[in-house]
């Protein structure tokens, strides 16, 4: 006879799909924006459920609790924004970051905001939320500081080079904490410009020339 817990180990791999891939990513996406609209202390599997017009009982079903679904919405539905960045610069790189993360509107930004309270109890979620969002932006900036110095830019050994993840990624996230605000362009583009760019012994661009009349 198995055991209680071996039979809870093997309770997830029992379940039966009945979902299409494109009917979960419908899921997922509505499971990541009621995340950003209330947070993941308000979200429920009833939520879900009236948002997508989907079964509760399905949504039992296929994922269990509200953390396995949450976890399958962030990998289902994983991309990185910063991936395919390279301008042959590094300061373009970083300005076309300012650029992505402006139209991407904070989504990123207002999804860890939801969910690090949550990750911080729950090691799945914090896992998954470190896999999905905050390892591949790392990796992302770690590859253009790398072109950078291959490229002869900046020295292999300048200490701030391994820090510029930790500012744009800080930075995103202390925004709305000290000011109520996600980081757009402007703001990004000052803080490269007057924080990231001098540390790394990178010339600032020049400003952009007033139009007549304004």
């Amino acid at each position: 006879m198995p055991s209680p817990g071996s039979a809870q180990e093997s309770a997830p791999t029992s379940r039966r799909s009945k979902i299409t891939p494109e009917r979960a990513q419908e899921l997922y996406t509505a499971v990541l924006d009621l995340l950003r609209e209330s947070g993941y202390d308000s979200l429920t599997m009833e939520g879900v459920a009236s948002r997508t017009r989907c079964g509760k009982s399905t949504l039992y079903r296929q994922w269990g609790t509200k953390p396995e679904l949450v976890v399958a919405a962030l990998h289902g539905t994983r991309r990185t924004l910063f991936s395919d960045i390279d301008t042959g610069s590094l300061s373009g790189d970083l300005h076309e970051v300012a650029r992505v993360v402006d139209a991407a509107s904070g989504q990123d930004t207002a999804l860890m905001h939801a969910l690090s309270h949550a990750a911080l109890q729950n090691p799945d979620l914090l896992r998954a939320m470190r896999s999905t969002l905050i390892e591949p932006a790392i990796a992302a900036f770690d590859a253009m500081v790398g072109r950078a110095v291959r490229r002869g830019e900046i020295d292999a050994d300048n200490p701030a080079a391994e820090y510029v993840a930790a500012q744009m990624l800080g930075i995103m996230r202390a925004r709305p904490l000290l000011e109520g605000r996600y980081t757009d362009h402007t703001f990004l583009t000052r803080f490269i410009e007057c924080a990231v760019l001098p540390a790394l012994g990178l010339p600032t661009p020049p400003p952009a020339p007033q139009r007549s009349g304004t």
